[in-house]
């Protein structure tokens, strides 16, 4: 255990006791709730709370709920298995970076999806899908999917499908062994991966950059954390946001941990 606590204290607990130290000693004084009085009494900085969240939210409850059928379809052994999950997972190959100049040569003003619109005069001028809120979407779901798909496959996985066919041999239909029997069994799987994928949108700062409006509808609080350390040079500032960004986001996963808590959380007798 030695070692694996020494990582622990030097790489997480250390940074995020002197992040935490360094927020409540302001560069111009004024308090030890300085640079938070500050925070949130600026719109312009307090607004990017509201706009992370409505961006990691809503990418992480569609990646969750896109894995579910294609994990469910794919969970049975059938040919071509293989390639499918390779096709699906490859994305977390590509990068925050490549993906977001994949999108701009696809979905740009000038991409290969407006050029075919306009040539087939279905608009008049080209659909803005990037460099606003929707290219920042577009990049954490295609990033965020894979990391969806490989937890609930495993979780599904992990259920008996002994169960299943056991409630087929008493008359349910598919869609009540998944309603009343798959879906109760998952749905605390379900909850910890829209956690794992919160977390990683949440963070965004590469995309609200590259395909989103930095200055604008995609300014988020990891961006202000950036701009307050490396353009203001304000570490104490910065460290204070980014405190912020974490309690934001824990209290977000209490929230889940809470509604969790009461869902089944029995055995599902099966492997996994």
């Amino acid at each position: 255990m030695l070692p694996a606590t020494i990582f622990v204290l030097l790489l997480f607990v250390y940074p995020f006791l002197y992040g935490l130290s360094l927020s409540f000693q302001p560069m111009k004084g004024g308090g030890v709730l300085a640079n938070y009085s500050k925070f949130f009494g600026d719109a312009y900085q307090r607004d990017t709370i509201a706009t992370t969240l409505k961006i990691a939210l809503p990418a992480a409850l569609l990646n969750v709920l896109a894995a579910v059928p294609i994990a469910f379809r794919l969970r049975g052994r059938f040919r071509g298995k293989r390639l499918m999950t390779t096709i699906l997972v490859v994305p977390i190959t590509l990068g925050t970076v490549l993906t977001a100049q994949g999108l701009l040569n696809y979905l740009g003003p000038t991409g290969w999806f407006n050029r075919v619109l306009l040539s087939l005069h279905i608009v008049d001028n080209p659909v803005r899908l990037t460099n606003n809120y929707w290219g920042v979407f577009f990049s954490l779901v295609i990033t965020g999917f894979p990391f969806a798909f490989l937890l609930v496959l495993s979780y599904l996985s992990g259920i008996d499908p002994t169960l299943e066919r056991a409630a087929a041999t008493l008359g349910a239909s598919r869609a009540q062994r998944f309603r009343r029997i798959t879906l109760p069994l998952l749905a605390p799987g379900l909850a910890t991966t829209f956690l794992l994928t919160f977390v990683l949108a949440f963070s965004v700062f590469p995309s609200a950059v590259l395909v989103g409006n930095p200055a604008g509808s995609t300014r988020v609080i990891s961006l202000a954390a950036y701009q307050a350390a490396y353009e203001q040079y304000d570490y104490s500032y910065a460290s204070a946001i980014a405190m912020v960004m974490g309690a934001v986001e824990l209290i977000v996963v209490a929230i889940v941990l809470i509604w969790r808590s009461r869902l089944y959380t029995g055995s599902t007798g099966g492997k996994g």
